[in-house]
Parts: C-alpha cells; sequence; structure tokens
C-alpha cells in the first residue's frame, strides 16, 4: 500500500523529461544542468526517473530545515548516515530526517554486534561526501545500505543529490534495487 504526501504532492508523476534519451530532466534540474552531480549522473546512466531539487546551501542544512524550506514532508525526506561495524566493515543507513538511528536495530539489519557513527571528519575520505551533503548514491564504494523500513510505503522519497544544496526525488524502490539494499526498522 502506497503513502501520499510525498515529497512534492499528492498525485507525484515525474516529467517525461525526468529520465528522457537526451539527458534532459525536469526544469528544476534543468538549471543545474551545469552542475549535475554524480548521483544525478549515475541515476541518468541507470535510466531511473528522478525530480531535482535546490535550496539555499548557505542556510541551514540539517534535513528538518530542508523539508520545510522546500515544502516537503520530513517523513519522506531521508538522511544517509555512515556508521563503522565491529568487525571493520563500513554500513550505510537512511532514515528520515527528523528521526534518530537505533544503534542496536542497525547492528542488527546488517548482522554486525554493534556499530558506531563514522566520525565526521572520515567521511568526506571514504564516502566523497561532505556532511549535509552525504548521499547513499554514488559513494566511492558501494557498501551495505538499509533504508527504514517506512521508505517503500512511499511513491516517492528524497535523498541528497551528494552536494549540499541539492536533492534528488525518486521512488525508494528504485533507489533500493540500484544499491542492492534491503529495508528495517532502525530507528529509534
Amino acid at each position: 500500500a502506497s503513502k501520499t504526501g510525498r515529497c512534492m504532492g499528492e498525485n507525484w508523476e515525474p516529467s517525461p523529461t525526468a529520465w528522457n534519451k537526451s539527458g534532459n530532466s525536469t526544469p528544476s534540474a534543468r538549471n543545474m544542468a551545469e552542475e549535475k552531480t554524480n548521483v544525478m549522473r549515475t541515476l541518468d546512466q541507470k535510466k531511473i526517473p528522478y525530480t531535482a531539487h535546490t535550496y539555499d546551501p548557505d542556510g541551514p542544512i540539517d534535513g528538518v530545515s530542508v523539508a520545510a524550506a522546500l515544502g516537503q514532508d520530513p517523513a519522506h525526506v531521508f538522511k544517509t548516515l555512515v556508521t563503522k561495524g565491529a568487525s571493520g566493515g563500513y554500513y550505510v543507513f537512511d532514515i528520515p530526517v527528523a528521526e534518530n538511528l537505533d544503534l542496536k536495530k542497525a547492528a542488527r539489519a546488517v548482522r554486525e554486534k554493534s556499530v558506531a557513527m563514522l566520525p565526521q571528519k572520515e567521511l568526506l575520505g571514504l564516502t566523497g561526501y561532505v556532511h549535509g551533503g552525504c548521499s547513499p548514491v554514488g559513494m566511492k564504494k558501494q557498501f551495505p545500505t538499509v533504508f527504514h523500513a517506512t521508505a517503500p510505503q512511499y511513491d516517492t522519497v528524497c535523498v541528497s543529490a551528494g552536494k549540499i544544496g541539492a536533492q534528488v526525488e525518486c521512488r525508494p524502490g528504485d533507489l533500493i534495487a540500484l544499491l542492492r539494499a534491503k529495508t528495517a526498522d532502525i530507528i529509534v
């Protein structure tokens, strides 16, 4: 069952240009044409439809503030968190921006004894992304990824487009398939 009230409206339908063969995308993405991110290029390459959204990169960058600035439901806007497991492996968790990651549930979801948040100073070197612009798509290396269990319930979700000031909105099933991710209850 699909829930309405997605990121940008009740009956979201990406325009045909969101994924046409010429590489053009929606009007907001066209304005960013010179600034297309690795996330957008990856989605284009994999022919995954998306809508790009921009916000003031000099304003507040926390997810709840960004969702409010764009008129989005925070339940449909997901933040990307990177952790390190007790075994030394790295894991990516995507959860609604207003929620907090439950480290015990997260560890169970990836079959680790425990996980800890990656120190912010290590994020860029490991993922290629800065704090506030981290996306599950297009990291330097693909890490096991888990979306919170609510993601598939929505027609679309928003994630960072890989830089502060940009988001992409697409179908959660497309993201989950692209990343070979799974879903689990991973919030407090």
